[in-house]
């Protein structure tokens, strides 16, 4: 079995040894073993580890959420490399989406083909839509049935480009708002409160296939159910998601 020290690790990796020994301190990576002198020593297994966390860094989790799934029970190393290729497929056929966009434009630049402003948002909203799913769509899926599903996705997709300019606004408007709310103890039946439900109405609206009230409560019910949902709309500010909720119950 091949032994390596802390610096030829650093070298063969193109990481710090630095790094290597923070991951020591906190138990992220510990060397096979550590010698008299006080040098640390990787073998086979611990190799596998550090290239599995830095597989999970480019894919943007922190070392704490690493640290948790590589030292699950279950934890396989194969299932997580069939994890990342799956990610990093998806994150190549979006990233080709993009140079496809800008290479398109390039050419409506140069007076060398036609680009509908639809084309010219469609990459984004596509990752979007993806994001969407991966996040959220077995939930919407079971709550609201595949055809609805679809409709919201394909709806998303035909977004002008001022009605896609304008759906991300109300999304940071709403979060914006709801934030300011709980911090200044606003009412979920006030006037604020009312405001914010309409533009949440119009938010969902953009999407939905038929608004009506009850999917509203419905989905803001969710919002409180679902840790992911809460999460999204408690960032910043824990309590967002309940005051939606019960904005919409009073007001919707």
């Amino acid at each position: 079995m091949k032994i390596y020290s802390i610096h030829e690790l650093s070298t063969i990796a193109g990481v710090s040894a630095r790094t290597l020994r923070y991951y020591d301190e906190i138990s992220l990576l510990k060397p096979l073993y550590v010698n008299e002198a006080g040098y640390r020593f990787y073998g086979e297994e611990e190799v596998l580890l550090l290239q599995q966390i830095l597989f999970y860094k480019e894919r943007g989790f922190d070392l704490k959420e690493i640290k948790q799934m590589i030292y699950q029970k279950d934890f396989d190393i194969m299932d997580a490399l069939k994890s990342h290729l799956l990610a990093l497929t998806k994150q190549r056929e979006h990233v080709d989406s993009l140079i496809r966009t800008v290479n398109q434009t390039i050419l409506q630049m140069k007076g060398e083909r036609e680009m509908s402003d639809l084309e010219k948002f469609e990459a984004f909203k596509e990752n979007l839509v993806k994001e969407n799913k991966k996040k959220y769509g077995e939930e919407v899926r079971k709550k609201y049935g595949e055809e609805e599903a679809k409709a919201c996705d394909q709806k998303l997709l035909n977004m002008s480009e001022a009605e896609y300019k304008r759906f991300k606004n109300l999304e940071e408007d709403i979060k914006r708002r709801l934030e300011k709310a709980v911090k200044t103890g606003c009412r979920p039946d006030g006037r604020e409160a009312e405001e914010i439900v309409s533009l949440h109405k119009e938010w969902l609206s953009m999407t939905w296939k038929k608004y009506t009230k009850e999917a509203h409560r419905g989905v803001a019910e969710m919002y409180v159910c679902d840790e992911r949902f809460r999460m999204y709309y408690d960032e910043k500010e824990a309590g967002c998601a309940e005051f939606l909720r019960d904005a919409v119950k009073c007001l919707a």
